[in-house]
């Protein structure tokens, strides 16, 4: 086994290996900092609210769709949370996806209010064909898309609905989540990922024209573009990510609005974070065996740095997995190899400060909407330390699957917690 080890680490692969390894951290923390300072320099400079001066019947009615899958103990809290949009046009669908508790009633109690409407599906079809089935109901020409367990802020759509006046290429406009059950570790973690991870890589992808996915947590969408589209892809595990490419293949533009905040509980533990990192990582790899063919058409030219760092992403995962195990084992046998060591060394140093200067740069970002958030830096150091290796594994179980079966699954069961 030792001279197997040995004759790996002899060969030119192991050496681009550890290059790739230790560089394509280094260069992409440093990419999405800088290009994300673009974004933000160009487009957040301002806090005016534009909603203020559009012209009169220029305001679109607003269909808000909240699919639901055994939901009843919080979707009163996202309702009362919801009906208090400030916005002067809009109607709420809740439509409950063959939910096996009350969802259904505790939904039905706020009937009294003609804006709200109660769909009970009794066949668990999916989140996608949840909203797809919403969307029959749907009066209003822009959809705006909320996971039960999240809610906007009462300006949101304020800052959402200018975006689609001035754009009619425009598809979509994803928000900006921010977590809220902060209570535990993973929490306070995943509050600061969401800003130097999720929305830090939105504002970056924006410079190039392109995005990876929308927020499936809260979007407003052109009812007319989802239709273009085939409405919502519903046979793969990350609906957000598969529409939102299908959305820029028919060359629709994709906004964000880092002002338009939506309140949302993240997994808070280590199971719970597993399975909804699992399902992602496995849409991913659905959605790049779905797409592979963009690269016929240099049309699609825009979408090829996104589907390059994707692909180049779940690579460094099975380069970190793979140079991983080697150095357990060597360790375990008592012959160490280069780089084999669980103390940073000098080129282990760069890679972390470069990972915490990303993960700065987002919190720095965010503060200005949520200034909560600063506070919760302190916990940056533990984001390689848990992430890295919990989504480096996730990425080499959940990829072949993804690629191997591009469609599928369908049914959902998303557990959560009371308010």
């Amino acid at each position: 086994m030792l001279g197997l080890i040995q004759s790996f680490a002899d060969h030119p692969v192991y050496d681009v290996m550890m290059v790739f390894f230790a560089m394509y951290p280094l260069f992409t923390s440093i990419m999405w900092a800088v290009t994300a300072i673009i974004s933000a320099f160009r487009r957040e400079r301002s806090s005016k609210l534009d909603f203020y001066e559009l012209p009169d019947g220029a305001l679109p009615r607003i269909s808000v769709v909240i699919p639901a899958h055994s939901e009843g103990r919080i979707i009163a809290n996202t309702l009362e949370k919801i009906l208090q949009l400030d916005y002067p046009d809009y109607h709420v669908i809740v439509i409950s996806d063959g939910s096996d508790d009350d969802t259904v009633e505790k939904a039905h109690a706020f009937l009294a209010d003609e804006r709200v409407t109660v769909i009970d599906k009794r066949v668990n079809e999916g989140k996608a064909m949840a909203i797809n089935d919403a969307l029959v109901f749907a009066s209003g020409e822009l959809v705006l898309v909320m996971d039960a367990d999240a809610y906007p802020e009462p300006d949101a759509l304020k800052w959402m609905v200018p975006h689609f006046v001035r754009n009619p290429r425009l598809a979509v406009v994803t928000g900006n989540p921010r977590v809220r059950n902060t209570d535990r570790l993973l929490g306070k973690i995943q509050a600061v990922e969401f800003s130097s991870i999720i929305s830090l890589l939105k504002r970056a992808q924006v410079v190039w024209g392109r995005i990876m996915t929308v927020s499936g947590v809260m979007a407003l969408y052109r009812k007319s573009a989802l239709q273009d589209v085939g409405l919502f892809v519903h046979d793969c595990a990350t609906e957000d990510i598969a529409t939102s490419w299908e959305f820029q293949r028919k060359f629709y533009d994709i906004r964000y609005e880092p002002h338009a905040m939506a309140r949302m509980q993240v997994p808070p533990g280590l199971r719970s974070l597993w399975n909804q990192r699992l399902r992602w990582a496995r849409g991913l790899a659905q959605v790049l065996r779905r797409n592979v063919d963009i690269w016929k058409s240099w049309k699609n030219r825009r979408l090829f740095p996104v589907y390059v760092e994707a692909a180049l992403s779940i690579a460094w995962a099975y380069c970190f997995v793979t140079l991983t195990s080697i150095w357990i084992l060597s360790w375990i046998l008592g012959a160490p190899l280069l780089g084999a060591t669980p103390v940073p060394t000098w080129w282990g140093m760069p890679i972390g400060t470069a990972a915490l200067f990303q993960l700065l740069v987002g919190v720095l970002m965010d503060r200005r909407y949520d200034p909560s958030v600063t506070k919760y830096y302190l916990w940056a150091a533990l984001y390689p330390l848990i992430y890295w290796i919990q989504m480096s594994i996730i990425t080499v179980i959940a990829t072949p699957s993804g690629i191997l079966r591009p469609k599928g699954p369908g049914t959902w069961r998303t557990p959560r917690t009371s308010e």
